[in-house]
């Protein structure tokens, strides 16, 4: 039997099961079926331990582009980054104590009671946990019950510290960082960690040090200095270091745009505005139109979309207005005339040439219009939806547009205050409104399958500033500290933002990475 086989068999069971056939069960039976499934759990937990060890070991999820192999389960198998975490716990924990990974196989232990017995010893040092667990485990299999497994855990945990000869000792007075600085400003760490500075450090080290992806080639010391590096620079970034009590909440509201004009006071709001851009009185510029911002660090941000039956309807009133229909009815109801000299009179007539009703009689403005109507073709009528929708952008944007001037007029501080540009060509810094715009649209690194926070990532020039490289929303990304300051800046690859908002990764040596797969032609 070769193990295809035995994933087939698996398989067909659990179908059965999941079928018809179990639903005839009465429920006495239910309760052996129940425990036979416990024990059928327990194995398949020792199972897929056993191989996800040996998957991990190989760096097998390397071969599709995943940096670990909890990243590798979340995207092919579908779990959640907690439930990916766990099976790395379990797969560890099994992996370093065969006896419980014996007696899972065996069916002598529970899933539950082994993750417990992990539970009860996950404070003894190595040796001593890796004995302890080999007597619980024995225990369960003679037959002992969960209270005594747990007793059985605490003598262990109580002799080995009353065992210690410097018990009342716990070494906290020993405790030391120092940092040197040597030759061209490298540094050397020496210090005496406690248990509980240890871990810390442990944990943020083994956190913010995982590999980046297929390209992440640093050793493991590399790694986790990178991780020192970053972990300093996100307390920094948040404005958590000591002399500061803490740091600001950075709210970013967003404001659907017809949900703003359906607000009290909008339509009135929008004839003072529309008064104003025609050039008449009553339209505010400058400070008159700006509310008192308070000193919140909130960012507002109007949203809306493209109806291009909005578009229609502009369309279908300016041929309104030159009487012109495009469903074939001539509102003028002249077409019945069909006399061939009325129809040479026309073609020697101008008003043919335009889409109104004057000059010429009304079978040439009959004529007119329908010539008009023939002129529409679904092309042309796309076309002109496109110029139309293009004009309308410019009419209603900027920061005398309709939309700022409804926030600004609507709105209280601090929704009010006024936009800010997010194109300021060469700039020697990254002014704020262009880092929250690119924050707000990326959400974390646009590396291809990255996707750490926003909160570890600095905002990145994809063509560098040297090179005359513009800041804008449309030429900055937002990047990890690995793939900004090692991929990019040291090791020379390229990243190239799409329009779609995709982008593609390019290696020194060739390496072609993408975020996403190109469209279907359905998603087309």
């Amino acid at each position: 039997m070769s193990v295809a086989d035995a994933l087939r068999m698996m398989n067909a069971g659990l179908d059965y099961l999941n079928g018809p056939g179990a639903g005839e069960l009465d429920a006495a039976a239910c309760g052996s079926v129940l425990r036979s499934l416990a024990a059928v759990q327990a194995k398949f937990t020792a199972a897929h331990a056993l191989v996800l060890a040996r998957f991990d070991a190989a760096d097998a999820h390397d071969c599709d582009g995943y940096g670990n192999s909890a990243a590798w389960l979340m995207a092919m198998t579908d779990m959640t980054r907690q439930d990916a975490r766990v099976e790395m716990r379990q797969m560890r924990l099994l992996r370093d104590h065969p006896e419980m990974a014996a007696a899972l196989a065996a069916k002598d232990i529970s899933k539950s009671w082994a993750m417990a017995i992990a539970e009860w010893t996950k404070k003894l040092p190595a040796e001593l946990r890796a004995e302890t667990i080999k007597i619980l485990v024995q225990a369960a299999a003679a037959g002992a019950s969960r209270d005594d497994l747990r007793i059985i855990a605490a003598v262990a945990e109580q002799k080995w510290r009353s065992s210690r000869p410097d018990a009342d000792d716990d070494g906290f007075d020993d405790r030391y960082v120092q940092v040197g600085t040597t030759f061209q400003g490298a540094g050397v760490i020496r210090g005496n960690l406690t248990p509980e500075c240890a871990a810390a450090v442990q944990a943020v080290l083994e956190a913010l040090g995982k590999k980046a992806g297929l390209e992440d080639v640093r050793t493991e010391g590399q790694r986790f200095h990178d991780a020192l590096l970053q972990g300093c620079e996100l307390l920094i970034g948040a404005k958590m270091v000591p002399d500061r009590a803490g740091a600001d909440t950075h709210v970013a509201v967003h404001i659907p745009f017809p949900e703003l004009r359906q607000r009290p006071g909008a339509p009135e709001a929008e004839e003072v505005w529309l008064r104003g851009t025609a050039g008449e009185t009553g339209y505010l510029l400058g400070k008159d139109a700006e509310a008192a911002a308070c000193d919140a660090r909130t960012t507002p941000v109007v949203t809306g979309h493209a109806d291009m039956r909005v578009v229609d309807k502009i369309i279908a009133l300016a041929l309104a207005a030159a009487s012109i229909t495009l469903d074939g009815a001539d509102p003028a109801g002249d077409d019945d005339d069909d006399d061939d000299d009325d129809d040479a009179s026309l073609d020697n007539d101008s008003s043919h040439r335009s889409w109104g009703t004057g000059g010429g009689g009304p079978l040439a403005a009959s004529r007119a219009r329908l010539r008009a109507r023939q002129r529409f073709t679904p092309d042309a009528m796309q076309a002109l939806r496109y110029a139309i929708a293009r004009l309308a952008i410019d009419f209603v944007s900027g920061p005398a547009g309709i939309a700022g001037w409804l926030r600004t007029t609507l709105l209280a501080p601090p929704y009010s205050t006024p936009s800010l540009p997010l194109d300021i060509g060469y700039s020697d810094s990254i002014p704020a409104s262009i880092r929250r715009a690119v924050l707000l649209r990326d959400r974390g690194c646009a590396w291809p399958r990255c996707g750490r926070p926003a909160a570890w990532c600095d905002v990145h020039h994809l063509q560098h500033k040297a090179d005359g490289g513009k800041t804008s929303v449309s030429e900055c990304v937002l990047l990890c500290q690995f793939h900004h300051d090692v991929c990019i800046h040291r090791r020379g690859w390229r990243l190239v933002l799409h329009p779609n908002g995709t982008t593609t990764a390019y290696g020194p040596d060739g390496q072609v990475l993408h975020s996403h797969s190109p469209p279907t032609l359905r998603a087309g």
